[in-house]
């Protein structure tokens, strides 16, 4: 009987530990998701105005960057930034988010060295970023002098015109940032030309006064965290699932949303690995 009793805890022990060893297993993988290098996905989007001799063009939209330790310090954002130059991008949208201020963040950098690997990125167009919610709430005007000093043009209810292109940004609409009608009225006041638009956050359009040639966000990260028949915990998204990530035709508006590349709140991916979208604009395709 008292050996009996003697084997009973230590049973317990052995499930405690294995239990423990599959938990952190799970975490190691989590981590090594969230670090991984960034899936590059291609889409083309065929536009019927597109102008007469015009080449197409590529458009590189990255997303939540959100630098801070230990999953994204300035020296993997730098070298990723070298594996996307090779893409050879005419022009590069970054939708919001560039850096972190995570409670469980093991370092918070500077706006100097948040920005600092951007400067890096090169497209013939340019970069254009639009903020995103956590940049609002770290060091908006310092982030936006860093990165105007690199020669990235930031685009807070804005526009640019861009060779055939015009650009709108609108400003983090997460945050209360946002204004949908300036954004469009800048936008006018550039002439004809093949609108775009970048944004933080994807839950703008079904408050587009008109329709664009494409719509580029993040906000959402794909759910980062996505379980196996449950699906993601959030996408933080007053529409749900609706503009949850990827290439999205929404009532007929093409909208792509980024699953980011570095991580909020946790250092964890799981069935959402870090992603960047390479999206070519062409000429619509004469129907036979």
């Amino acid at each position: 009987m008292i050996a009996a009793e003697k084997r009973r805890p230590r049973r317990w022990l052995r499930w405690l530990s294995l239990l423990a060893l599959a938990g952190a297993a799970l975490l190691a993988k989590g981590y090594w998701n969230a670090t991984r290098d960034p899936v590059i996905r291609s889409a083309t989007v065929e536009i019927v105005d597109w102008p007469a001799g015009q080449a197409p063009l590529k458009l590189l939209l990255l997303s939540d960057i959100h630098v801070a330790g230990p999953d994204m310090p300035p020296e993997r954002l730098a070298r990723i930034v070298g594996e996307l130059n090779r893409l050879k991008p005419d022009l590069i949208l970054i939708a919001g988010d560039l850096v972190s201020e995570k409670r469980s963040a093991t370092h918070i950098y500077t706006a100097a060295e948040v920005v600092a690997p951007l400067g890096g990125l090169r497209a013939p167009l340019g970069v254009i970023v639009a903020p995103g919610n956590h940049d609002h709430w770290f060091k908006p005007d310092a982030l936006r002098g860093e990165l105007e000093k690199r020669g990235l043009r930031v685009l807070q209810n804005e526009a640019v015109k861009l060779g055939p292109l015009i650009v709108g940004g609108v400003d983090d609409d997460y945050s209360g940032h946002d204004d949908v009608p300036e954004t469009f009225a800048a936008m006018d006041r550039l002439g004809p030309g093949v609108s775009l638009l970048v944004t933080h956050s994807p839950d703008i359009v079904p408050d587009l006064p008109r329709p664009v040639a494409a719509v580029f966000a993040g906000h959402t990260h794909c759910g980062q965290i996505r379980f196996p028949f449950i699906g993601a915990l959030t996408y933080v998204s007053r529409y749900g699932d609706r503009f949850a990530c990827g290439a999205i035709d929404d009532e007929g508006q093409r909208v792509f949303v980024g699953a980011g590349l570095g991580t909020s709140l946790l250092p964890l991916r799981f069935n959402t690995p870090p992603d960047a979208w390479l999206i070519t604009l062409a000429p619509k395709a004469a129907s036979r």
